[in-house]
């Protein structure tokens, strides 16, 4: 008995060794290897597993807010990923989702030329949600997609896609919450778990297969998963987990839901929480992780499709206050996209064709402007450009700028020129209706003899 305590000591003892290298404790990452995630601007975020099988629905009972209170009195969600948990499935219903979990249609090269005609340049997916089912071939669980039928690492076919397009890319990883290993954190309306419990899913499931995806796929960023609920991602398993980052990669960026209610100075970029788009300019790189619909995963009859061109403007409000918009795709169960939203990335896309310029290597203004006018600026080839990008039809704008300092304002698209008037403190912008025919976001260009800030 003593004997073989010593080997699991000593075995445990070189675990640790490989799970936490002493090359690098440190848990801040230079800023300037965040630069890349301010400048991409557009992301796709895709939530895929075992739950999209379901498409919002079981037995006959269709997740909504509308649903049954007193049969199911936390299933009043859209939120299809959350179904196991919001309809009370049982583990052993489904767990076994995934003996016939089989998308066929998946074509990891579909995924990425979508996203990469839209204009996103970066691209995060769930490697594993809160079901805890792995899309990759990790040697920590059995409960992962090379056991389905499907039986490819769908996050390596991924990972070699974004790398042919040119797209940064990223995980989503729950490290707090996962409801089939034992220990992982559960719903609140749960009883918590342990402290003692949770540490070995921690210290068995959690840290290790973090670092199995640094090491098999060198991902750009980390995306990880709390809210405002009290959680076990205490300061010290928030540092736990940073260092076992920064040990194993030197440029991987974390977000702050890593621990939303204290996500601490080494963080590398903030998240908004789901659909949040702030009113003011942040300083940090930050996003908001945003959908198409109510629901993240596929839900088959959540038709609440926002509009290519609301989307458009969400994107535009996000870069005017200096951050980023992560829009999801919540495929279906064969692992193709939904056409609606093949059709909205489209309509993105084609917008970005003439319109790019106010996204990419622009900044925000420090000037006021009126609601649903989003102000964004650059310097290029010795000159300043001011966009202001308009989200709904307008008579005239009057923004507090210098007319002395503007030398020409134009539609961005057609280069029509546009009238303007003022002084020293105001610019008058004439209007008319005919330029918001098509209802999308229109843009002007103005020429400025100096930047703004």
């Amino acid at each position: 008995m003593t004997k073989r305590l010593s080997l699991f000591m000593i075995g445990l003892f070189t675990f640790s060794i490989l799970l936490f290298p002493q090359k690098n404790t440190k848990l801040s990452l230079d800023p300037a290897k965040a630069q890349w995630f301010k400048d991409a601007k557009f992301g796709m975020f895709v939530h895929f597993g075992l739950y999209s099988m379901l498409q919002g629905e079981y037995k006959g009972t269709v997740l909504t807010p509308a649903v049954d209170k007193v049969k199911y009195p936390n299933g009043q969600t859209w939120y299809a990923e959350w179904i196991q948990m919001r309809l009370d499935i049982p583990s052993e219903e489904y767990k076994p989702l995934a003996e016939s979990f089989n998308p066929v249609n998946f074509d990891a090269d579909a995924w990425i030329k979508e996203a990469k005609n839209a204009g996103m340049r970066y691209f995060v997916i769930t490697s594993k949600h809160h079901d805890g089912y792995a899309l990759w071939d990790t040697k920590v669980s059995d409960f992962k997609i090379t056991n389905s039928p499907f039986g490819r690492d769908l996050i390596a076919e991924l990972v070699t896609a974004c790398r042919k397009y040119g797209l940064k890319y990223g995980f989503y990883y729950s490290h707090w919450q996962d409801w089939e290993y034992p220990g992982g954190a559960m719903p609140n309306w749960y009883p918590r778990v342990p402290e003692e419990e949770f540490e070995k899913y921690w210290q068995q499931k959690s840290l290790p297969q973090v670092k199995e995806l640094i090491d098999m796929f060198d991902p750009d960023l980390l995306w990880f998963d709390t809210w405002d609920w009290e959680t076990h991602i205490n300061d010290k398993r928030r540092d736990e987990l940073i260092a076992l980052v920064r040990a194993n990669s030197d440029k991987c960026l974390i977000n702050g839901r890593i621990s939303y209610l204290n996500p601490g100075e080494n963080i590398d970029f903030l998240e908004m929480h789901d659909n949040q788009y702030p009113d003011k300019i942040l300083e940090k790189p930050w996003q908001t992780p945003a959908t198409m619909v109510h629901s993240w995963g596929w839900h088959a009859k959540d038709y609440n499709w926002k509009s290519s061109a609301e989307m458009i403007g969400y994107l535009v409000n996000n870069v005017s206050k200096g951050g980023n918009y992560l829009l999801n795709v919540g495929p279906k169960p064969d692992g193709s996209f939904p056409l609606p939203a093949v059709r909205r990335l489209r309509e993105i896309g084609a917008w970005m064709v003439p319109n790019s310029e106010v996204v990419y290597g622009s900044r925000p203004v420090r000037v006021e402007s009126p609601e649903g006018v989003y102000l964004t600026q650059k310097s290029a080839d010795g000159k300043n450009y001011l966009y202001v990008s308009i989200s709904k039809p307008m008579d005239s704008l009057t923004l507090p700028l210098d007319i002395n300092n503007v030398s020409a304002c134009y539609v961005l698209e057609s280069n029509r020129p546009i009238n303007y008037t003022g002084g020293n403190s105001n610019l008058n912008i004439e209007l008319s209706k005919d330029l918001f025919r098509d209802c999308s976001l229109q843009v002007l260009k103005l020429e400025l003899a100096s930047a703004l800030d």
